[in-house]
């Protein structure tokens, strides 16, 4: 049926329309009836309308002018056609600006960045085992623009630190590997974010000559110096960087950060002036694991004892004094977005068939039947069946995620870290209504498109206060 009707569309065309329209009237049923050949796919016949219908919009109407040109650039962009289709675009959002239709131009405005490629951005996130690469498009939302993330990936890097000859080759080459990655995007330099992590900045500090070292041997792996390492991540900064990337900023007044690392537990929120207050617990996995375990190697079942004794004493003394500060800013969000290996592991195990979903909930009872997965089976938690996924793209990621988790996350670090999430689920709640956790996915890239999202809504903020367009 819909092929019949493109049919007689392109009949009546070649019929009654193959001239330049001869009225405005005409014109207008010309760019009516072209608009709809591009939403049937016929996008060259779209263009061969509008061009009879051009010439006499030119003369007559400065607003249908407008719309032709702006049709002309979206059918051209339908054809993949980037060299034709701008410069009508380009031309439509001057023409709509100078006709004060704001919202056109806004929209035309946002085509361009789009076909142009302005709305696609890299960032590159230094940490202490590994080097995370974010490909991302913007996505223009209620007056700010979000993230959307295209594609991620991770480059083993064990050797970050100097080695014996007071190098940092394979931190050179990690960071080349990235650059490399993603030349194909054909993405500015000006639109590369570099960060170093925090963790990595205090391994480094009690080195000599450390920090300043590593960024001057890592700079050199960078093109013509225009992209630059942002090596300003204190544990503040990181937290509301985090922050910033891993909550949709629509839903900052109801929802706080959370990252459970392996160094340290960092988070906070952003209030309605747009000010950060930080959490920033100097424990993490990792540190939890080295403080019950110390030096002794004790058995799976020891550990498991001495650390809920660990965990509770640790919550007590570092955790709860915090929250008790920030108790106020907390009761008014009734959600916590959790990022960090423990929540993915949980996620994981638990809820495979929820790989491809960007955030997942976890439940008090989601932990406590992980904990006891955990101590029952381990293998079998850890190699959940992924059969039943019925979706190719999910089951994939589900496997990738565990793959991923085998190799980073032992049997002792889920044992700590359940349990910290526990006690941080319980200390968070302690006076007040329960909270949901949910777990946001693609959260350990979060510093990162933090930095990312705060640069671009900063220009973004700062041109529309002009009056003007945000053409970067």
């Amino acid at each position: 049926m819909k092929s019949c009707i493109v049919a007689l569309l392109l009949l009546l065309m070649q019929q009654g329309w193959a001239q330049d329209a001869r009225t405005m009237t005409q014109a207008v049923h010309y760019i009516k009836l072209a608009n709809t050949l591009r939403a049937v796919h016929k996008a060259q016949a779209s263009i061969d309308l509008l061009k009879r219908a051009l010439p006499i919009a030119k003369r007559q109407s400065p607003y249908w002018e407008a719309a032709t040109n702006e049709l002309l650039g979206l059918s051209y962009g339908d054809l993949n056609d980037p060299k034709q289709a701008l410069p009508y675009l380009e031309k439509a959002r001057s023409q709509y600006a100078t006709l004060k239709y704001v919202a056109s131009g806004w929209a035309v405005n946002e085509v361009i960045r789009d076909i142009a490629g302005k709305n696609v951005y890299a960032g590159i996130q230094i940490n202490a085992s590994d080097i995370k690469v974010a490909i991302f498009k913007t996505r223009y939302e209620s007056e700010f623009y979000e993230k959307d993330i295209q594609s991620t990936f991770d480059i083993p890097n064990n050797n970050l630190f100097a080695d014996a000859s007071r190098t940092y080759r394979a931190g050179q080459d990690a960071l080349r590997t990235c650059l490399d990655s993603i030349q194909h995007y054909n993405i500015p330099n000006e639109r590369i974010f570099v960060v170093l992590g925090n963790e990595v900045r205090q391994g480094l500090s009690r080195m000599p000559d450390g920090p300043q070292s590593l960024y001057a041997q890592l700079s050199q792996a960078l093109p013509n110096g225009m992209i630059r390492i942002d090596t300003t991540l204190g544990p503040h900064r990181e937290a509301e960087l985090f922050t910033i990337g891993a909550i949709p900023r629509k839903v900052w007044p109801s929802t706080s950060a959370l990252n459970i690392g392996d160094y340290s537990t960092t988070g906070g929120y952003i209030d309605d002036r747009k000010i950060f207050t930080s959490l920033n617990v100097p424990m993490g996995v990792s540190t939890l694991v080295k403080q019950i375990d110390g030096r002794r190697s004790l058995s799976t079942e020891a550990f498991r004892r001495e650390a809920s004794r660990v965990v509770r004493a640790v919550a007590d003394t570092t955790l709860l004094p915090q929250l008790t500060q920030l108790r106020a800013g907390l009761q008014q969000r009734s959600t916590v977005g959790v990022g960090g290996d423990i929540a993915l592991a949980i996620v994981t195990y638990l809820h495979p068939d929820q790989a491809s979903t960007a955030a997942v909930p976890i439940s008090v009872n989601d932990v406590e039947r992980f904990k006891k997965l955990l101590a029952d089976d381990y293998r079998s938690l850890t190699r959940p069946d992924l059969s039943n996924i019925a979706d190719a793209a999910t089951r994939d990621q589900a496997e990738a995620d565990v793959s991923r988790l085998l190799t980073r996350v032992n049997e002792k670090q889920l044992i700590a870290g359940a349990l910290w999430l526990e006690s941080i689920m319980q200390a968070y709640s302690e006076g007040t209504s329960p909270k949901r956790f949910v777990f946001i996915r693609d959260a350990d890239i979060s510093w990162v498109t933090g930095k990312f999202l705060e640069t671009i809504n900063y220009e973004y903020e700062s041109t529309i206060a002009k009056g003007a367009l945000y053409t970067r």
